[in-house]
């Protein structure tokens, strides 16, 4: 997938900068970044790092909501960023770009080439966020660990068409993401590898079934 200034060069890049006004903030691993940049309307895009959304339940459960990588994209009108139970927390030191949303929108904009390749490239990106969560939404409907568990497994399959998957996050994570018991996920796996179905090496799984 393309990033947000794909087919940019370094000058256009800048130009759209100050054609937009935008603002780049760093926050250190563990920080919350919401506090520093909640607004209604506005679009933040990950320069570096990684970060995640998390839904804060009133019991103190963590429920991970969405992970956000270099060139990923998040705002309240795509993340739903403005849930008052949200957070969205920095889980290295991350470099967050932020846009002003009726700035990204003013038609003079489009006068610009160069900034119709960059508003084509978010388009992309948004695209491939709403895939991602339909995909999400296939996997929390299986009712059991191991069909949740394969149903992620395949979709990975499917965007890759090969065998080996490597998870962007750790097993903590994914257990979130698939809205499970950690203990219980791993015991599924260890059937899963009992069966030989999967092969498990750190963070390399190999389906063994394809």
């Amino acid at each position: 997938m393309n990033g947000p200034f794909t087919d940019l060069s370094r000058a256009q890049v800048n130009k759209i900068y100050d054609l937009l006004g935008v603002h780049i903030y760093n926050f250190n691993k563990n920080q919350e970044i919401l506090p520093t940049i909640k607004n209604e309307n506005i679009i933040g895009i990950i320069l570096e790092g990684h970060a995640q959304i998390i839904n804060m339940e009133y019991n103190g459960n963590e429920i991970l909501i969405e992970n956000l990588f270099k060139d990923d994209i998040f705002g309240s009108n795509i993340s739903s960023t403005n849930n008052e139970n949200y957070q969205l927390i920095s889980k290295k030191d991350t470099a967050v770009l932020v846009i002003d949303y009726d700035k990204l929108l003013n038609p003079l904009n489009f006068k610009y080439p160069y900034f119709n390749i960059f508003f084509r490239n978010l388009f992309d990106i948004i695209n491939s966020k709403f895939r991602e969560r339909n995909d999400r939404v296939r996997i929390l409907e299986k009712k059991q660990i191991r069909e949740k568990l394969l149903e992620y497994f395949e979709i990975q399959h499917k965007k890759s068409r090969l065998r080996n998957i490597y998870l962007p996050f750790t097993f903590k994570d994914l257990a979130d993401y698939i809205a499970v018991d950690r203990s219980a996920m791993f015991r599924e796996l260890k059937h899963l590898k009992d069966e030989r179905l999967i092969k498990v090496d750190n963070r390399k799984i190999t389906l063994l079934y394809k």
